[in-house]
């Protein structure tokens, strides 16, 4: 049984910078979509592309929790799970894991297709729209909108899933995600963390990744 007065490090600085970082920007790039201010949204755009990079990046070389092979899990795992067979560990649980790569992936197709959209009057195109054709252009437009539907049903479901974890299981998630701290039975295990150069080194490839982005790919 998990001891609520066991708390143990979970949620390292540059994850939850990524996660409160991303939710404002995704907003912001909504709401400067909806009113014309298309300067703001292609700025905010180059900002989420160099977060996803570094979340990326981090998911490989990060630390315990953020990483990828740690809460990217297989069916066995979520059949245990769903069954409340599965001890629990600190990070993501087996569907929240997955829910997170889908987030991930729906935002690399945002920010992918935004690079290459081209708007009705050809007049607001992201920085590698030269390199296809306005029909293509237009194309990768309408897949820009269909993506973020599809963000804001996954965003959705993500919001259900923290506050039925809060109702009906006690885990205060967002609480967690602001503090860094959650509460579980750590068995005699500990969390190694990464040095901060790790984070330097992600944090600089991922400024230099949106820069040449933003310069259309060119050097």
């Amino acid at each position: 049984m998990t001891n609520p007065h066991l708390r143990r490090y979970v949620w390292d600085v540059p994850t939850r910078l990524f996660h409160w970082g991303i939710a404002g920007l995704v907003g912001f790039s909504w709401w400067s979509a909806e009113n014309s201010h298309m300067d703001w949204h292609y700025k905010s755009g180059l900002v989420v592309t160099g977060l996803l990079v570094f979340r990326i990046l981090w998911g490989f070389v990060g630390s315990d929790t953020a990483r990828f092979a740690q809460f990217l899990r297989g069916p066995v795992a979520i059949r245990a799970y769903l069954r409340g067979q599965l001890a629990a560990r600190p990070g993501h649980n087996p569907l929240g894991g997955w829910s997170v790569l889908a987030l991930l992936l729906v935002l690399v197709t945002q920010v992918t297709t935004g690079m290459f959209s081209v708007d009705v009057d050809g007049m607001e195109s992201g920085p590698l729209s030269y390199l296809l054709d306005f029909d293509q252009g237009r194309t990768a437009a309408k897949i820009h909108a269909a993506s973020f539907n599809l963000l804001l049903a996954l965003v959705a479901l993500h919001v259900l899933a923290i506050a039925y974890h809060q109702v009906f299981k006690r885990h205060n998630l967002t609480r967690a995600m602001v503090t860094g701290y959650q509460a579980f039975d750590a068995g005699g295990t500990g969390l190694a963390r990464v040095g901060w150069w790790r984070v330097i080194v992600c944090a600089a490839l991922a400024v230099a990744a949106a820069y040449w982005l933003s310069r259309g790919g060119r050097l």
